[in-house]
């Protein structure tokens, strides 16, 4: 489910850099599936027998799709902060999964007397507590398959289990 949350919010912002098409088989979908959702993005490949660069529809052996093609986009598209690239958020972080998910359902009003510069939001969990972000997780807002009701914190913890995952995808064989 957390792939169903990332696909649907966070991938409208943050890429996974680190992570291949391939890697989502038998973990998030079947092949065909993935292969499916793959086609759906274009790549540049080439060149041609003509020298060309040309646009091909995503295979398995591609990475996932960047969010912005470079930071100037980035930074336009979200009041000139970056957003970050979460394959390998959770290593990033102290305490990354927890950190994830507090983050994600950590947003309220300041406390009174906190003034927060205008374009940036109140997250206590978030370094210096004034974020770029806003909130991205609200009530209902994905559909899962198996009828999961999408609260906010079901979704900040399925999303923040798949981050887990594209962190450390051999976790669990080598734990075994």
């Amino acid at each position: 489910r957390g792939w169903t949350v990332y696909k649907e919010v966070c991938s409208a912002c943050h890429s996974l850099r680190h992570v291949y098409w391939r890697h989502l088989v038998g973990v998030v979908g079947t092949e065909d599936e993935v292969k499916e959702w793959a086609a759906e993005h274009t790549y540049e490949d080439g060149p041609d027998k003509n020298g060309e660069m040309f646009d091909r529809p995503g295979q398995l052996t591609d990475r996932m799709p960047m969010a912005y093609p470079n930071d100037e986009a980035a930074r336009a598209g979200n009041a000139g902060a970056i957003p970050p690239e979460l394959s390998l958020m959770r290593k990033a972080r102290p305490d990354g999964a927890n950190y994830i998910f507090s983050l994600l359902t950590g947003y309220r009003d300041a406390p009174h007397g906190l003034q927060i510069r205008e374009g940036l939001h109140y997250n206590p969990y978030f370094p210096g507590s004034a974020i770029a972000m806003a909130q991205a997780l609200f009530e209902d807002m994905v559909e899962y398959e198996d009828g999961t009701e999408a609260s906010i914190s079901q979704m900040a913890k399925d999303v923040t289990t798949f981050l887990c995952w594209t962190a450390e995808p051999e976790h669990d064989e080598r734990k075994k």
